[in-house]
């Protein structure tokens, strides 16, 4: 039986080009065939010698976006690897101890080369997921987690410091914040810096010290990089390229679920939703603005003398433009607690670009939270907040839409008027109660416009305790679980 490595080294080249154009429109970024033709062209030109310039050149010609970037480099490295099988080479550490001492002294120096053969030797070594049967594959996560690269930063500075003060002092172009000079090039034994605790006296901490500690941080990120690239490649070699490039490349911020989202993508989204929001709010307007008034009887009879009184022509009062009002009614219960963050992020960008905007939370009742979504922090995880405020818990601490919308319709109707557009963020996961469904058409009634964004797959909708199509029937329902679904809904269901 023939294995997925060997079907790829006899696949002939062109084929690599195309299946990595396909794996970038399953990543979400957009590539046609114009585009996988000219990076086959670029590397007809530059050849396949110097990847980091074939990387460049390809990327030029298939990369539009700069976010895109990060994706296309981890798709390039699967189908377009540096090498096949284990990169040993002479000097490669037998230990993890020599390859921390050999890690820590080529973060000083900031050899690309050095710290890509150790990458290398650092899966090798390390990142076997069952070291008895290597074709079961390899970790990047079991390598760093064994390696611990940023416990060499402290070693590759103190070598750092070193360099200085064995080539002239402060005042010596060749120390640190001047280049970061290799300690070997000044001729200097620096074996002790392994050991922080050996050391000899050095100088006194300076500015410069922590802008050789940045830099050695974000060699150690690189490194980091490194070795997730050499785990792909291993692993290209013992699995289907295609099914790794679906699985082992994260999703782009455009498509990755709001509800798996960390720390650092929420801030990316917060950048990303004002627009969107500034965006929303002007087609609303200009929705509002292109509508006709209600007919104006004395400048259609006006303008019917010259038909001989026959009013052919109707003329129409001007509606003024208003910017409209927004309620939402937002979900904060656990089910969607990932989701509640980014709620929060849309929350305070809308408040910026609506004339008024009104913001109700509920898990198993409602309240109105619109003081607190302004004096949270930006991003600000709603849901722990929420389970512990009893105005939103008044029939326990899971979700109750049913029992929720009986409580604004009693209480809080009267927030929403003929301008007013209402959103609902929610999975309307109801725990088999009763879905309510009388309140949420008296809510739609009293509304300009509804809509209902849903964070869940729209597979799973009407799945288990969902009320998805109750409430379907009611209101239109978008699934919302991403950037580009988002874009989508303010593109296509508030069009100008």
């Amino acid at each position: 039986m023939i294995s997925p490595a060997e079907r790829d080294e006899s696949a002939p080249v062109a084929s690599r080009f195309i299946r990595l154009g396909a794996a970038m429109r399953g990543h979400g970024i957009r590539i046609g065939p114009s585009e996988v033709t000219d990076a086959a062209r670029v590397a007809t030109a530059l050849g396949f010698d110097d990847r980091t310039r074939l990387r460049a050149g390809m990327a030029a010609a298939m990369v539009r976006r700069h976010e895109d970037r990060v994706t296309f480099d981890q798709l390039f490295d699967i189908y377009f690897p540096a090498a096949t099988g284990a990169r040993t080479t002479t000097g490669t550490p037998a230990d993890e101890a020599e390859l921390r001492e050999q890690l820590a002294r080529a973060l000083a120096t900031g050899d690309e080369a050095e710290l890509d053969r150790l990458a290398a030797a650092a899966v090798e070594l390390l990142g076997a997921i069952d070291e008895t049967e290597p074709d079961r594959g390899w970790s990047s996560a079991r390598t760093l987690e064994a390696l611990a690269p940023q416990r060499a930063i402290s070693a590759a500075h103190q070598q750092l410091r070193a360099t200085q003060e064995g080539s002239g002092g402060e005042g010596d172009a060749q120390g640190p914040g001047s280049g970061m000079t290799p300690a070997a090039s000044a001729g200097v034994d620096t074996s002790w810096a392994v050991n922080p605790w050996d050391r000899p006296p050095t100088r006194p901490e300076q500015l410069t010290d922590r802008v050789d500690r940045d830099e050695l941080r974000r060699r150690v990120e690189d490194f980091r990089g490194r070795v997730g690239t050499e785990t792909r490649r291993r692993n290209a070699e013992l699995r289907d390229r295609d099914r790794l490039a679906q699985l082992a490349v994260p999703a782009t911020l455009r498509q990755r679920d709001f509800v798996s989202s960390g720390e650092r993508q929420l801030e990316q989204l917060r950048h990303e939703i004002d627009p969107l929001a500034r965006k929303l709010a002007a087609r609303m307007t200009a929705r509002e603005r292109a509508g006709r008034g209600s007919i104006d009887v004395r400048r259609t009879l006006r303008a019917s003398m010259s038909t001989g009184g026959v009013p052919i022509k109707p003329a129409y009062r001007n509606r003024a433009p208003h910017r409209p009002d927004l309620v939402l009614l937002a979900d904060l219960s656990g089910s969607v607690g990932g989701f509640s963050t980014f709620t929060m992020l849309l929350m305070q960008a809308l408040h910026q670009h609506f004339r008024r905007v009104r913001v109700f939370g509920f898990v198993s009742s409602t309240a109105e939270i619109t003081d607190v979504v302004h004096e949270l922090p930006p991003g600000t995880s709603l849901t722990s907040w929420a389970l512990s405020t009893p105005e939103l818990i008044g029939r326990g601490t899971n979700s109750s839409y049913g029992w929720a919308l009986r409580t604004f319709a009693r209480g809080h109707l009267d927030a929403i008027t003929k301008r007013s557009t209402v959103l609902v963020l929610g999975d309307a996961r109801n725990n088999y109660g009763d879905p309510n469904v009388a309140d949420l058409e008296r809510v739609r009634d009293r509304a300009r416009h509804i809509a209902w964004l849903n964070p869940e797959p729209r597979s799973l909708w009407g799945q288990g305790d969902s009320a998805v199509r109750s409430y379907r029937e009611a209101v239109p329902m978008h699934e919302c679980r991403n950037l580009d679904q988002l874009r989508d809904f303010v593109a296509d269901t508030m069009p100008t």
